[in-house]
C-alpha cells in the first residue's frame, strides 16, 4: 500500500518569532540611520495581505516589516538564493519566495498561491528593480495576474524620500527624511471585477512616485559620487563616460561638470545644464537609446570595462570563473576577453543587480559580472534591449530592461 508524502508548509509558526526578533534588533538602527517615519498599519487585523511596494532603497523590506505585524514572505530574485550557506540561513529564517528576474516564472506563481492558501502575507516590488531615475520604474503587466491568483486583499505600500536619502547609484546615506505607509487597501471582491488591464493600470497609478515632486534637502559631502553607475549619455557628446567626486560629476569627453545639489537638483558648473534633476536626464538618456541604431555599431566597441566573472548556479551558489576579464560592448554582442561572445540573438536576458553587477542568461546558464566601483552595468542592459526591440517590433518597443 502506497503512502502519500505529506507536503510541507511554506509558512511556519517560528517565522513570526524571527520577524519579532529582527524587528527588535533592526528597527532602532533603521530609524536612526534613515530617519524614516514608519506609519503603522493599524487596520491590519489578523488578515493576510498581498503587499505591493515601490522600490527605492536596499532596506525597503525592513520598512514593510516595521509596518506589518507577523511574518511577511518576500518575493526575491535568484541572486539572494545563490550565496551558498548564507542563502540557506536566510531561507531558514524567513523563507522568501524565489523568482527569476525578467522572466515568466511559473514556479514562483505556484509558490505565491501556496503561501496565500496557508494564510501567509506576501510582499513584492512589481518594478523588480530599485529606481535609477527617482521615479517608479517599468512594471510588467503580469503583475495583475500575480495579484489576482493570490485572492488576498491588496495593500499598496508607498515609500517616499528613499531616493533622496540613498539613490541606487550611491554608496552613502544622506541626511534627510523618508516616509513609508499603506496608502490604500483594495479588497479581492473589488479587484476581481476588474480586467487585467484595468488592474494593471490601477497598480501602476497607486505605486507611482516621482521623488522630484517632494521638496526637502538631503545632505552629504559625497552627493554625486558614483552617479556614473546610472548615467552614460551626455547631452552634448552622446554616448560617453563620467567620473564623479564628492558633489560633482564630470563628462570625460567634453569636460563639462554637473553639481548634484542637496535639493536633488542638478546645476551646471559655469554653464546652464539642460536638466533640472536626474529624472529628466535619465529620460533623455532613455530617449537617446530608444533612437539608437545598434547595427551601426557592430565593428568598433561602444564600451570596454573590467569585471570579475562568475557562474551563478541558480538557488545554490556562485562559482568564480575569473577574477578579472575584459568586457566589450558592441551594438549586437558582449565579448569576454575577446575570446567568447554573448550574441544578442542567442542571449535570453541581460539584467543589472544592485549597484555594479550584471547577469547574462545564455545557453541555459547564468553568468555574473561584478565591476569596480564606477562600473555602469545599465548601459549593457539598455543596449541589449534596444537591439531586441529593433529585431522584435521594428524599434517601437520602449522597455530598456529597467
Amino acid at each position: 500500500m502506497k503512502t502519500t508524502k505529506k507536503k510541507k508548509n511554506w509558512t511556519k509558526p517560528y517565522h513570526k518569532h524571527t520577524r519579532n526578533l529582527l524587528y527588535a534588533v533592526l528597527a532602532p538602527y533603521t530609524k536612526l540611520r534613515y530617519n524614516i517615519e514608519i506609519v503603522p498599519f493599524k487596520e491590519q487585523g489578523d488578515r493576510p495581505y498581498m503587499i505591493i511596494m515601490n522600490h527605492q532603497t536596499g532596506l525597503d523590506q525592513f520598512f514593510v516589516a516595521m509596518t506589518f505585524k507577523g511574518a511577511v514572505y518576500y518575493v526575491a530574485t535568484e541572486d539572494l538564493f545563490s550565496m551558498g550557506w548564507i542563502s540557506s540561513v536566510i531561507r531558514f529564517l524567513v523563507e522568501p519566495i524565489p523568482i527569476k528576474k525578467q522572466t515568466n516564472d511559473t514556479q514562483a506563481v505556484r509558490n505565491i498561491i501556496k503561501v496565500a492558501r496557508e494564510g501567509g502575507t506576501i510582499a513584492l516590488a512589481p518594478e523588480g528593480n530599485r529606481t535609477y531615475s527617482g521615479r517608479t520604474e517599468y512594471i510588467k503587466p503580469a503583475i495583475a495576474g500575480l495579484v489576482r491568483v493570490s485572492k488576498l486583499p491588496l495593500a499598496v505600500f508607498r515609500i517616499e524620500g528613499g531616493y533622496g536619502v540613498q539613490p541606487r547609484w550611491s554608496d552613502v546615506v544622506r541626511k534627510g527624511c523618508i516616509r513609508s505607509y499603506v496608502s490604500r487597501v483594495i479588497e479581492y471582491e473589488e479587484y476581481k471585477k476588474l480586467s487585467d488591464e484595468e488592474l494593471y493600470e490601477l497598480i501602476k497609478e497607486a505605486l507611482y512616485v516621482d521623488e522630484f515632486e517632494f521638496e526637502g534637502d538631503y545632505h552629504h559631502k559625497k552627493r554625486a559620487e558614483y552617479l556614473e553607475r546610472a548615467m552614460y549619455v551626455c547631452p552634448y557628446c552622446g554616448l560617453s563616460e563620467f567620473e564623479s567626486h564628492d558633489h560633482i560629476i564630470e563628462c570625460k569627453k567634453c569636460g563639462r561638470k554637473i553639481e548634484y545639489l542637496p535639493s536633488k537638483k542638478l546645476q551646471g558648473v559655469g554653464y546652464d545644464f539642460p536638466f533640472a534633476n536626474v529624472g529628466e536626464w535619465y529620460d533623455f538618456q532613455s530617449d537617446f537609446i530608444n533612437s539608437f541604431d545598434n547595427d551601426l555599431h557592430t565593428e568598433k566597441p561602444l564600451y570596454t570595462d573590467t569585471a570579475a566573472m562568475s557562474e551563478v548556479i541558480l538557488n545554490k551558489k556562485k562559482v568564480k570563473l575569473k577574477s578579472s576579464v575584459k568586457l566589450t560592448l558592441y551594438g549586437d554582442r558582449i565579448t569576454v576577453d575577446d575570446e567568447f561572445e554573448f550574441g544578442f540573438d542567442d542571449t535570453y536576458v541581460v539584467t543589472v543587480l544592485g549597484k555594479n553587477k550584471m547577469n547574462i542568461y545564455y545557453g541555459g546558464k547564468v553568468y555574473q559580472f561584478k565591476g569596480g566601483k564606477r562600473f555602469n552595468a545599465l548601459k549593457y542592459v539598455n543596449i541589449f534591449y534596444r537591439y531586441k526591440n529593433i529585431r522584435e517590433d521594428g524599434g517601437n518597443g520602449k522597455f530598456l530592461g529597467i
